[in-house]
């Protein structure tokens, strides 16, 4: 199974995690319009799209306010190699993700649907 960000930077803010008492849940882990985008749990492995996540102590704001900082963190560039060579690759953004998502989700339907038909 791929890591998603609050497991790679055990920062404890996912619901039930160590530091969400002092610094909340973030919404990285809830955000459920990404989840299996790039193989992770909510928006676990896409989380430089979404605004208010806590990297580095601080909280991020919007998408292009912290694309820049994203770009240097070695879970992003974990989840870019990773998924380059995969079959819908690696998107920093949100309109490929979510491009990829539908391919995913239609891809999964018409094969469940498709199956044999002899």
């Amino acid at each position: 199974m791929k890591a998603n960000c609050w497991e790679y930077k055990k920062c404890g803010r996912q619901p039930g995690g160590s530091r969400v008492h002092d610094l909340g849940v973030c919404p990285v882990t809830t955000h459920e319009k990404l989840a299996g985008v790039h193989g992770g749990q909510s928006a676990g492995r896409a989380c430089w799209v979404v605004a208010g996540s806590l990297c580095g102590g601080k909280i991020q704001g919007a998408y292009a306010q912290k694309l820049n900082n994203c770009w240097k963190c070695d879970f992003m560039n974990t989840v870019r190699k990773e998924e380059e060579t995969t079959q819908f690759g690696f998107s920093h953004t949100m309109l490929g993700m979510e491009r990829a998502s539908e391919k995913m989700r239609s891809g999964a339907v018409s094969n469940e649907s498709g199956g044999s038909s002899h």
